[in-house]
């Protein structure tokens, strides 16, 4: 039986869909402190670069080894677009941004994303309900509050490239629904990341990065996590969560993503946060949850 005929409840409560939320939120919450990792010896926009390149080889030759064809010529076009933005101009700069922040306040500011695209896709007349705009504001509010936190108030640098990260990335995905469509399914994230991939390595070359030698145990094992868990793994989870669950339920990532990586960052790498920020990214999320809830209503 095609499992999109599987009523809501019961989904959510299968075990597919269960392994899936687990991919996306604890795989894509911890790839944040792995991109802090894997900036030991891999500069930001080569580090990403390489990282797609490589899943996007591996993802592509897995689906035409099912028999899947390859994109058309205009597609591949739209990838280009969509992965300069998405990959090329967020990924880019959010391990950009995690030079001077911890992953952890980065992801929090990163929670945005989400009232970034809804008042991007006013342009398109998509009018917010009351209670998308409420969360709109809030979550304002609480971004407002983050930058004013020690972790943004003492690097300039790191905030205006998380804010060109999380524009870029808005811009990206809402493009990609609107004007840009990738190929369909998992040939449509294999184009992206290695068009992507490709700007971030040209971006990379301009800015003359360099790798850090020798290569450290730690970067090489934390690049090789973003390859196959964040970005094969938790990519083709996400896919699973968009065709068989609830839309609030494959979203619910981008509230879930930011606990887990401050409470990582805090743990592991002895990042500090300060109870005013983690006040500012509750703030953020309970604009995300509204902003969540008043969509699906």
């Amino acid at each position: 039986m095609n499992s999109t005929t599987v009523a809501p409840t019961q989904v959510g409560l299968s075990p597919r869909i269960l392994v899936c939320l687990a991919a996306t939120w604890l795989v894509w919450g911890s790839t944040y402190l792995a991109i802090k990792f894997a900036l030991i010896s891999f500069p930001p926009f080569f580090q990403m670069g390489t990282r797609f390149l490589a899943a996007g080889v591996l993802l592509a030759a897995w689906m035409r080894w099912r028999g899947k064809a390859w994109p058309s010529a205009r597609q591949w076009l739209n990838a280009l677009v969509i992965g300069a933005l998405m990959l090329g101009g967020g990924m880019g700069f959010t391990a950009t941004a995690e030079q001077t922040v911890g992953s952890g306040l980065v992801v929090a500011f990163i929670a945005v994303i989400p009232l970034m695209t809804a008042a991007m896709n006013l342009f398109w007349k998509v009018i917010p309900t009351r209670l998308e705009m409420l969360g709109m504001a809030i979550g304002l509010v609480g971004v407002l509050m983050l930058m004013q936190g020690q972790g943004f108030s003492a690097s300039p640098v790191g905030l205006l490239a998380i804010s060109i990260a999380c524009l870029t990335w808005s811009l990206g995905s809402v493009l990609s629904q609107r004007v840009f469509p990738l190929a369909p399914g998992a040939m449509g994230f294999a184009s992206e990341m290695l068009a992507g991939g490709v700007v971030l390595i040209l971006i990379s070359l301009l800015r003359g990065e360099a790798l850090q030698w020798p290569l450290q145990q730690e970067s090489v094992l934390a690049w090789v996590y973003l390859v196959v868990f964040g970005s094969l793994i938790g990519f083709n989870a996400y896919m699973v969560l968009l065709a068989e669950a609830p839309a609030g339920l494959a979203t619910s990532y981008s509230f879930v993503n930011p606990v887990i990586a401050m409470l990582l960052g805090v743990a592991i790498a002895g990042e500090h946060i300060s109870s005013f920020e983690w006040a500012a990214a509750g703030v953020v999320l309970m604009g995300v949850v509204l902003l969540l809830k008043g969509r699906r209503s």
